[in-house]
């Protein structure tokens, strides 16, 4: 009879079949990493277009804020592929701590652990129907959160300091105004488009902290598979 050694009071797995599971999780971390680096990936993007807005922007006093608003987008056109990739990340990311959580971790210490009933099994229905773990505006808010949400502050902090300091500082309310004019759309519409810009993203960041932490409490912080 193969060996056997006890991972839980009612499972046991033989030789081959922890084998098995040790190359399953090392293929997890890999594709986790992998798409990790993705993520990493549309980032650096946004930030270095970013970068390239302000140089040109900044370059002389008489240089137009336009570039500031136009990279809006592309951070935008970033920020929705890069939700796209967090959504198979965390499906990666999850099996991978599933396994460390209910397997390696009984392994390593002495049954200390709770672990899940029939955590196998939910592993196994994650294989057999395969899903996204997180809803795509969830991953957008995560993303926001995470990292977009300071790379879009820091656009329209820049954005702002253009227009009261260049060409000459600004000196009035409505002066300020005046310069964020852009050709035929007045500088009132201009403003209050970027202020429901910001205040979308922070909403977003709000939203989903708030969520989580109802999710956590709600399982009363033990993990789930997703």
């Amino acid at each position: 009879m193969a060996d056997k050694r006890r991972i839980s009071d009612n499972l046991e797995f033989s030789t081959a079949e922890i084998g098995a599971l040790a190359h399953l999780y090392r293929g997890e971390v890999y594709r986790s990493t992998v798409w990790r680096t993705r993520l990493d990936t549309t980032t650096n993007w946004s930030v270095v277009t970013l970068g390239v807005a302000l140089s040109i922007t900044y370059s002389q006093p008489g240089a137009s804020p336009l570039p500031l608003v136009l990279v809006g987008i592309l951070i935008l056109l970033f920020l929705l592929l890069e939700a796209r990739r967090y959504r198979y990340f965390s499906v990666w990311r999850a099996r991978s701590r599933w396994l460390e959580r209910n397997f390696y971790v009984r392994i390593l210490q002495d049954g200390d652990l709770h672990t899940e009933e029939d955590w196998q099994k939910a592993l196994a229905e994650d294989y057999s129907n395969p899903r996204y773990h997180v809803s795509y505006l969830m991953a957008i808010a995560r993303r926001v959160r995470s990292n977009y949400l300071w790379i879009l502050l820091i656009q329209t902090i820049a954005y702002c300091g253009k227009i009261i300091v260049h060409p000459f500082p600004v000196q009035s309310l409505a002066g300020f105004v005046r310069r964020a004019d852009i050709g035929p759309i007045p500088g009132e519409l201009v403003l209050a488009a970027g202020a429901f810009y910001i205040a979308v993203w922070i909403s977003l960041a709000l939203w989903v902290t708030v969520k989580d932490s109802a999710r956590i409490r709600k399982r009363g912080g033990v993990p789930t598979m997703g």
